[in-house]
Order: structure tokens, then sequence, then C-alpha cells
């Protein structure tokens, strides 16, 4: 009987033991495993800002960029001039077309304006954009410049 009480608590350290083993085993994963885990959104942000706000391709794409919306605006604005000039001699017919071209025109100005405005205001692009350019463009504005 002696011996079955020594084996049962020999059995019970030893379970015990795997057990304590498997809680230490578990909650040295959660710490320091759970703690990649949690900051993993953190850190995966900081290395894609690196990689695309620290690339001069990014950089250079991003000052371009802005030239491009602002110029984009500026060529709308200028046909439109040009199709209100020749609608004062145009036919029926052809105001018609002159309309509706002037119509899609002021959706696309807005759109490149809208455009321009929301990558202004994004903080990783805004240190970007030349200091010449205006800080938002005004969808209402008959002309847009885009030089100091």
């Amino acid at each position: 009987m002696g011996q079955l009480r020594q084996g049962a608590r020999t059995g019970t350290w030893a379970i015990g033991g795997v057990a304590g083993l498997a809680a230490v085993y578990v909650a040295g994963v959660f710490v320091f495993g759970g703690a990649g885990w949690i900051t993993a959104p953190f850190r995966g942000e900081v290395e894609e800002r690196e990689r695309t706000v620290g690339s001069g391709a990014f950089r250079l794409t991003t000052y371009e960029e802005f030239f491009d919306l602002c110029e984009a605006v500026q060529n709308a604005e200028g046909t439109i001039r040009v199709l209100q000039q020749e609608r004062g001699t145009a036919s029926d017919t052809r105001r018609n077309q002159i309309d509706q071209s002037i119509t899609a025109l002021r959706a696309t100005r807005i759109e490149s304006v809208n455009d321009y405005n929301t990558k202004a205001a994004q903080e990783h692009r805004a240190p970007f954009r030349d200091k010449g350019l205006p800080y938002r463009l005004d969808t209402a504005a008959e002309s847009t410049t885009c030089t100091d």
C-alpha cells in the first residue's frame, strides 16, 4: 500500500510538472508572441509608410501629381471658356452639343478639384505639394491659378 501511495504522489507530481511547464510555455508564447501580434498593425503601418513616403519615387510622383491635377482643372476651365465663346455664333444643334460638353467638363473639373483637395489634405502627401500651389482649390471658382 505504501508503494501505491508513493506511486500516486510521483504521478501527481509528474502531471503537475507537465501542466506547470505547459502553462509557462503558453504564457511565454502569449507574452512574446502576443506582444508581436498586438503591435503588428502599428509596425506594419510604419514599415509601409517608410517604404512609400520615404521612397524617392513616391515623393517625385506625388509632387508631380499635384501639378497634374491643378493643370487638369485649368485645362477644363480653358475648354469651357472656348466652348462658351463658340456658343455665341453656333447653330442650335451645335449649341446643344456645346451645352452637353460644358456640363461634362464642369463635372470633370469638380472631380479634379475634389481629387486635388483630398490629396492635399492627406498628411503623408501634403509635404510634397509645391509651395507655389494652392492649399485647396475652389469648386465654384471661375479660374484657378496653379503657381504664384
